[in-house]
C-alpha cells in the first residue's frame, strides 16, 4: 500500500498496521518497508548491535500503546523508534507515532531525564508537550 504524502512530497509504503504485522510474523520493517540494520531507528548513540534488542522491546510497548489509543488510525500513520542521548543522563530509548503532517505522539518508556515513563502530545492548543507522565510505562495505562 502507498500513502502518498503531499506536503513533504515523499512517497510511504508501509503504514503502523503493516509493520505490526510485519512484527508477528518476525520482521523489523521501517515506514518505507525495509527491513535493514537500523531496525527502524531512525537515530542513535547506541551500539549498532543493539539496535534489534531495543527494536524487540519497543514493538510490545508500541502495541500496548495503539490498543489503549483505539483513536488512532493505524492505517494512516506509522512509528520510528529514537535512541537519544540527553546531556545529563543514560541513554534512552523512544518511539513516534506519525501521520502525514508530523509527529503526532512520542512515547518513552523510561526517560533519561526523568526517570519517568512519558507521553507527549499536542494539548487542546495545539502545543506539543508532555500529557501523561507515571513511575512505570505500564502505569502510565492504568
Amino acid at each position: 500500500m502507498l500513502i502518498f504524502n503531499k506536503k513533504k512530497r515523499d512517497m510511504k509504503k508501509v503504514n503502523l498496521a503493516d509493520q505490526l504485522n510485519a512484527f508477528a510474523s518476525g520482521k523489523i520493517i521501517d515506514s518505507d518497508g525495509d527491513q535493514n540494520d537500523c531496525y527502524n531507528f531512525y537515530d542513535w548513540f547506541c551500539r549498532d548491535a543493539s539496535l534489534e534488542r531495543k527494536a524487540k522491546a519497543l514493538f510490545p510497548k508500541v502495541k500496548k500503546f495503539i490498543a489503549a489509543n483505539p483513536e488512532i488510525d493505524i492505517l494512516s500513520t506509522y512509528v520510528f523508534f529514537k535512541n537519544n542521548c540527553p546531556m545529563n543522563g543514560p541513554l534512552y530509548d523512544d518511539f513516534r507515532i506519525c501521520n502525514e503532517n508530523g509527529v503526532l505522539f512520542t512515547v518513552i518508556p523510561k526517560c533519561g531525564h526523568t526517570g519517568k515513563a512519558e507521553i507527549w502530545g499536542r494539548n487542546d492548543s495545539g502545543v506539543f508537550e508532555c500529557l501523561k507522565q507515571a513511575e512505570t510505562f505500564s502505569k502510565l495505562f492504568s
